[in-house]
């Protein structure tokens, strides 16, 4: 099995308070998966995996449109409700196959999640170990979520920078 051979947190703090942070994981220091979210839920935390938007085009005139909605936002066309399940807005971008892929991936993103937010609140020095996670420390210094929105530094979404 490959193994995590790094992670970044970035800390949030959201409006509901449920979304702690959000990560990145490197696997052998070859392949990096950005945008995992650490979620605080009823059953204590877990890792959700990167997920994008889904869509659904206009019959009448082909505008993309978020699933939940009835009715075109550009035309107001009545929109198919049967087309696609509205009940899922969201589809994994990437995700593990097997439970014991899922189980390591969150076993070792929450544990350093937890190591650093200790650190943290016990008010650690500058160690080599804090310092590895310098954009959990400095970026996200609890940064309201207007202002994520604004700067967050992140490429737009392949849909919105293709104008489909």
């Amino acid at each position: 099995m490959v193994q995590i051979t790094e992670v970044r947190l970035s800390r949030r703090n959201s409006k509901d308070g449920k979304l702690k942070a959000f990560a990145t994981i490197t696997f052998d220091n070859q392949f990096v998966i950005r945008d995992l979210k650490i979620i605080d839920g009823k059953k204590g935390l877990f890792v959700a995996m990167p997920s994008k938007k889904i869509y659904d085009s206009c019959p009448k005139c082909g505008k993309k449109n978020p699933i939940r909605n009835n009715f075109c936002g550009k035309c107001g066309a009545r929109l198919n409700p049967k087309r696609m399940d509205r009940r899922e807005e969201h589809r994994d971008i990437a995700h593990p196959i097997n439970s014991q892929t899922r189980d390591y991936i969150q076993d070792i993103v929450i544990g350093e999640y937890k190591k650093i937010a200790e650190q943290i609140e016990s008010g650690a020095s500058d160690s080599g170990e804090s310092r590895r996670h310098e954009d959990f420390d400095k970026i996200s210094a609890f940064v309201d979520d207007d202002e994520i929105e604004e700067d967050s530094g992140k490429e737009p979404e392949l849909a919105d920078r293709l104008d489909i």
